[in-house]
């Protein structure tokens, strides 16, 4: 079993590059099912197990996809005779997947799809998905751990969301670009990564209008085309690295970063004493590690995000004083501060709230990550702890960074990821030095 084998005493210096955002090329994939005519080629494509697991996907369905990792593309061709079953064996896997309904049942009038139940942070029912394809004059069923929608033609209605959920947005936009009349969708998500599914949906020839608004208008086409596309930054990756460095302390420029998508955590970076320097295409941290206490509540885009709230408790870990976490996207979200508990983290949990006490000693431990965001969070953690840290489950870790370990080691860290078996910590401190 890999681990990522991480010890501190560095400051991170010099520039990282982020990849394509995941939460925009998972839908942006399944977006290409609609096209009817032509291939799409999306650029920026980021190389993490989900997007291989929408691929191989996309490919069962008869949409022929290719990733050319040279260049971080993949194309897809869907304009062939496309199936519309999309079995348990990938959305067990991948929970996004569910956002091939929207597409399938807009261009075929039929989709079936494995029930994606719930995930390690916390219940993600789809009953919104289900409740917009149902406005649009779909007939929605559940047996046998399948949801079935069938539609002869789907029509344009109006359709409020009792949560600006990002999946329920997605399906619901996908399949609203080739229903019959103007669908206008209210209390949607505004995330940057809706704006840039719209973007290409625009471009294969859809009608969009409204996207990073909380109400979106698309009015109906008769079919859309394969495009060309290049996928906006991950700024939940960028994210990462702003806390890292700020952490860790240092000088670190992130490159191809947005801050316009991060403002939220910016603002708390600031208030916490971090020098954060925007710039047109990166943003630049500036750190001595030594940071004040803040208080900070998740919330659906353009508040606090709940993919940076792991990563930001091990900054109010590190943090002089009293900080608070308050949760309010997921239930589960605070296992990753359980296993922090071996590293001498200090805090309580009550319910959907984190009490933090800073600055922790921590020390290096074996932990495990729990989800995605954890692992990145767990190996934050081993940058400031006295000793080894050795962080284990790396497939989360996979699913959102690529070469997060070589990335950190370019910028000054000691990480890096193998089997390490019995190894004493003394024998991967050498190691970590001599790589």
């Amino acid at each position: 079993m890999e681990q990522m084998i991480v010890k501190a005493g560095h400051q991170l210096k010099g520039r990282v590059q982020v990849d394509g955002a995941k939460n925009a090329v998972l839908p942006i994939l399944a977006a290409t099912l609609l096209a009817s005519e032509g291939q799409s080629l999306i650029k920026n494509a980021p190389l993490f197990s989900d997007v291989y697991l929408m691929t191989k996907l996309l490919n069962y369905l008869n949409a022929n996809s290719e990733i050319d990792e040279d260049h971080n593309e993949i194309t897809v061709d869907a304009s062939g005779k496309v199936t519309t079953d999309a079995p348990f064996e990938y959305v067990s896997k991948m929970r996004a997947s569910v956002v091939v309904m929207g597409p399938l049942l807009a261009r075929f009038g039929h989709v079936k799809v494995a029930m994606p139940g719930g995930c390690a942070i916390g219940a993600r029912p789809i009953d919104l998905h289900i409740k917009g394809f149902e406005a649009l004059g779909a007939t929605v069923t559940t047996t046998s751990g399948y949801v079935e929608a069938k539609a002869d033609k789907l029509v344009g209605t109006d359709i409020f969301l009792d949560f600006p959920s990002v999946g329920a947005t997605q399906n619901i936009l996908m399949a609203a670009t080739l229903a019959e009349g103007t669908t206008t969708i209210e209390n949607v998500a505004r995330e940057p990564e809706i704006v840039d599914l719209a973007n290409f949906l625009n471009k294969m020839g859809a009608k969009i209008q409204g996207a990073g608004t909380d109400i979106i208008k698309v009015k109906g086409v008769d079919k859309l085309t394969g495009v060309e596309h290049m996928v906006i930054p991950d700024r939940i990756e960028a994210g990462t690295f702003m806390v890292a460095a700020a952490v860790v302390g240092g000088d670190v420029i992130i490159e191809d970063a947005i801050s316009e998508h991060n403002q939220p955590l910016i603002s708390k970076l600031k208030e916490m004493g971090v020098q954060v320097e925007e710039r047109p295409e990166a943003v630049r941290i500036v750190s001595d590690g030594k940071l004040k206490a803040v208080n900070v509540k998740t919330m659906p885009y353009p508040g606090f995000p709940t993919d940076m709230q792991a990563q930001f408790t091990i900054a109010q870990i590190m943090a002089e004083g009293s900080s608070v976490m308050e949760e309010t996207v997921f239930e589960n979200r605070f296992m990753h501060l359980e296993e922090m508990r071996r590293m001498n983290a200090n805090f309580n949990i009550s319910g959907d709230t984190a009490t933090i006490t800073g600055p922790s000693q921590l020390q290096g431990a074996s932990v495990q990550a729990t989800d995605l965001r954890a692992a990145a969070a767990l190996i934050i953690s081993g940058l400031v702890a006295d000793g080894i840290t050795r962080v284990s489950k790396l497939e989360y870790l996979d699913r959102g960074y690529h070469h997060f370990d070589k990335k950190l080691r370019q910028l000054g860290a000691k990480v890096g990821r193998r089997e390490a078996g019995n190894l004493s910590n003394e024998d991967l401190s050498e190691w970590l030095d001599s790589i």
